[in-house]
């Protein structure tokens, strides 16, 4: 489903017109440039939600006629939801869970240290890129937000400032390389394993 379909599936909820919602719809999907299959929906989490597409467009939006919308709602009812039929939204660690550790960059924890340097002294960009980390406990999770995508494209959106040029080792390519395609990833396919531990719980107290 492309971002157009999205945003038609919002307006029709929350009314207004389609493109009034398309801006943040197409950003959610605009990781389809870094990955080209399902393996890209990165941000189709709650994570990605909250700390990447809530602070760039705001809490809420205003539609074209007028109404307040919840851009968290938005997204999960709109889109995440949208694309995994109804049935979950993936977490982060769902995705870092496929990453094989022996397809990692050699040394890449290193490269991670030497960027991460550069924001040591600002609190607020500091928690931001270690947030995967915080949530995973994986470090293989901070290939994410440490790479050149998130910190020449990303963070600059967040209003943290233009990315000055210089090279940067890590790429998204070092992250979605390792990511084994998961039938989960391909519209619901399958559960991943966040909800299958959930459905057994439900289980046991049903």
């Amino acid at each position: 489903m492309n971002a157009m379909q999205h945003a038609r599936i919002s307006a029709k909820r929350w009314g207004g017109e389609a493109e009034d919602y398309y801006e943040i719809h197409n950003f959610i999907d605009s990781t389809k440039i870094l990955c080209s299959d399902a393996r890209h929906r990165i941000l189709h989490t709650l994570w990605g939600v909250s700390q990447v597409v809530v602070p760039i467009f705001g809490h809420s939006i205003q539609n074209s006629a007028g109404k307040s919308i919840d851009v968290k709602d938005l997204c999960e009812r709109d889109h995440l939801l949208v694309d995994y039929q109804q049935r979950f939204i993936p977490t982060l660690h769902d995705f870092v869970g496929s990453i094989d550790p022996q397809q990692l960059p050699a040394h890449f924890t290193i490269q991670i240290e030497q960027l991460h340097e550069q924001y040591i002294n600002n609190p607020e960009i500091s928690k931001l890129l270690l947030s995967p980390l915080n949530i995973t406990g994986k470090l293989e999770s901070l290939l994410l937000t440490h790479n050149s995508w998130f910190l020449g494209e990303i963070l600059p959106q967040m209003g943290y400032g233009t990315f000055s040029l210089q090279p940067i080792g890590l790429t998204p390519a070092d992250f979605f390389n390792a990511m084994h395609f998961e039938l989960w990833m391909d519209n619901g396919m399958a559960l991943p394993k966040s909800a299958q531990a959930l459905q057994q719980r439900k289980h046991i107290f049903n």
